[in-house]
């Protein structure tokens, strides 16, 4: 049984619940043992009629890239491709533009167009020279965001739909908006969180599986480690709108409440499948992704020195990055105090994270629809931290 304090944890639950989100689904293993797995809150907060299910699926957000990061490290495994290998050797459009001026991107909340750091005014970076590293290191130098939805087609009706489905036009439109966007920095200059690069490495492992993205995925991580719950466009695979989590209310772009539908804006433009968001899942197969990924699992094919080079540190800044992994920081503290100093994991724009504590063989996922009430993130990361030591504190009593 978990060793969770659970006086202390349903206070914690009590005093975020429909203040910082309206649903939360937590999933702890404990050395290989699931000790918890639960859900709390509503699918509809004001009238509290449709209760969050542990089997209710959750908008992973950013904990989606890893799935891309881990299928591309399951390709690297397998002779495919290098860590060292060009970008453009995979998409030679990427640097069909030759060299590339640097400008300063966008906010991707007010979506205002940002200023060229000084130190770069002038300057021009050869796409030739990002490699896959770079990407899953986020030093690449592209820019942290870009409105690719508005560059790749009208806006899409709400699902479900024919419509919605992954449409290659609207895929090739970002695509060919993203092989000409300016970069933001130099080439290994210094992490630049870019989700321009995972959704560029996202067409790469498409292209070196020799498949669609979701389908690679699905292919090398999912039907191996029996992940069933894990999905892109929910609806438009036999997935119910009342066993999915709706997320904000879209007044810029949809015009409606994102619910069934990835809420990031770019994942949704292009179709709903991209390298840096759109899976949907339970807490469950979430932590039981890290379990695969801390055990070692031989279903999930890449060897034990790939491993170690994934959660050991390759760039620092504001964050400490691995290879596609984030490491514990000072600087993003979501893991709390109590997580050992080797922890890695990941976490997601809409509320979601998964951690690791391989010192404690822990494993805890925790996906909340934090977006729901807005983008504020005071209360998520309270909550994050929080609930990290009550987890750790708990795995050190059982």
């Amino acid at each position: 049984m978990s060793g969770i304090e659970q006086t202390r944890l349903q206070a914690l639950i009590s005093e975020h619940l429909l203040r910082s989100f309206p649903a939360l689904s937590i999933c702890v293993i404990h050395r290989g043992e699931v000790t918890l797995c639960d859900a709390w809150g509503w699918l509809d907060p004001d009238t509290g009629k449709q209760p969050a299910r542990p089997d209710s699926l959750f908008d992973l957000a950013s904990v989606s890239k890893l799935f891309v990061e881990m299928a591309f490290l399951c390709l690297v495994e397998a002779g495919a491709i290098t860590l060292d290998s060009r970008l453009a050797d995979v998409i030679p459009e990427f640097a069909s533009s030759g060299p590339r001026p640097i400008s300063g991107g966008q906010d991707p909340h007010t979506r205002a167009f940002l200023p060229v750091e000084a130190r770069f005014r002038g300057q021009m970076v050869d796409p030739r020279a990002v490699t896959f590293r770079h990407l899953l290191t986020h030093t690449s130098g592209l820019p942290p965001w870009r409105a690719v939805y508005l560059l790749a087609g009208d806006t899409p009706p709400a699902p479900p739909t024919a419509k919605t489905r992954y449409e290659k036009e609207r895929w090739r439109k970002g695509l060919a908006a993203m092989c000409a966007f300016p970069f933001a920095g130099t080439v290994g200059d210094t992490i630049r969180y870019s989700d321009i690069g995972i959704m560029l490495l996202g067409e790469a492992v498409a292209r070196l599986a020799g498949c669609r993205l979701d389908t690679a995925i699905r292919d090398l991580i999912l039907r191996p480690l029996l992940l069933d719950s894990i999905t892109y466009n929910p609806l438009l695979n036999g997935v119910q709108r009342a066993d999915t989590l709706p997320t904000e209310q879209d007044n810029h772009w949809r015009g409606r409440r994102a619910w069934g539908e990835v809420h990031d804006e770019n994942a949704c433009g292009v179709g709903g499948i991209a390298g840096h968001a759109g899976l949907f899942a339970t807490a469950r197969d979430i932590a039981r992704f890290g379990q695969a990924w801390l055990a070692g699992d031989r279903r999930l094919p890449i060897g034990a020195a790939l491993r170690q080079l994934a959660t050991s540190e390759h760039a620092s800044g504001n964050w400490r990055l691995g290879l596609g992994w984030m490491l514990k920081s000072a600087a993003d503290s979501s893991a709390g105090d109590r997580y050992s100093a080797n922890s890695y994991g990941h976490t997601g724009f809409t509320g979601t994270s998964l951690w690791i504590d391989p010192a404690r063989q822990l494993v805890s996922a925790a996906l909340t629809n934090r977006v729901y009430y807005g983008r504020e993130p005071a209360g998520i990361h309270r909550f994050r931290r929080a609930l990290h030591d009550l987890i750790a504190e708990g795995s050190d009593k059982r």
